[in-house]
């Protein structure tokens, strides 16, 4: 059975034994944030229950190791939706320790690219458009320049409100011991 027909069995019974009521909330973070945090699976349970966070209390952004590489891009928009539309007042770039982005190497993923079959003409095209694909698939050498950059972009985005406060952090996927890199204060 794949992945998918597991979650559908299982979604089935889940909804028709009301399984969900616990979990019913509005669409408005109760505690005013929204959280930009690396899709690592380690990090699924424990930053909710290392930041006391339950269902309900924050927006959560997930992107591959906390970077919110465009001030235009899909995550900025998310975050200034959940300020403008959600009554988000806080802003979280939580980074974590042992993060697979600082390990990667452009040249290596895009040769795994190559390798599952994406064809040489297809890199001409976005070479051709303007993209720098080297440096929009390079991974990070220090997590907390990594998270302190997201903060500044964030902080200086024309379309942020003044009196929003953007803090940047660091999670141990270990222990869940967060780390203060940038108070927004």
């Amino acid at each position: 059975m794949s992945v998918l027909n597991e979650i559908l069995a299982f979604n089935h019974q889940f909804v028709e034994n009301k399984e969900y009521e616990p979990f019913q909330t509005t669409k408005f973070p109760d505690k005013g944030l929204v959280i930009v945090s690396c899709m690592d699976t380690r990090l699924t349970e424990l930053l909710p229950s290392a930041m006391n966070i339950k269902n309900g209390d924050v927006k959560v952004i997930k992107s591959a190791g906390a970077v919110i590489s465009h001030p235009f891009g899909s995550i900025m928009r998310s975050i200034l939706v959940a300020i403008y539309e959600l009554k988000a007042e806080e802003v979280m770039v939580i980074g974590h320790y042992d993060c697979g982005m600082s390990n990667v190497n452009a040249d290596g993923l895009l040769a795994k690219m190559k390798d599952r079959g994406i064809e040489e003409s297809t890199f001409d095209t976005l070479k051709y458009s303007g993209l720098d694909l080297k440096k929009w698939v390079q991974g990070f050498e220090s997590v907390e320049d990594s998270v302190r950059n997201s903060v500044k972009l964030v902080k200086n985005h024309p379309l942020l409100p003044e009196d929003i406060k953007v803090h940047g952090l660091v999670i141990d996927p270990a222990t869940g011991r967060l780390d203060l890199v940038e108070r927004g204060e």
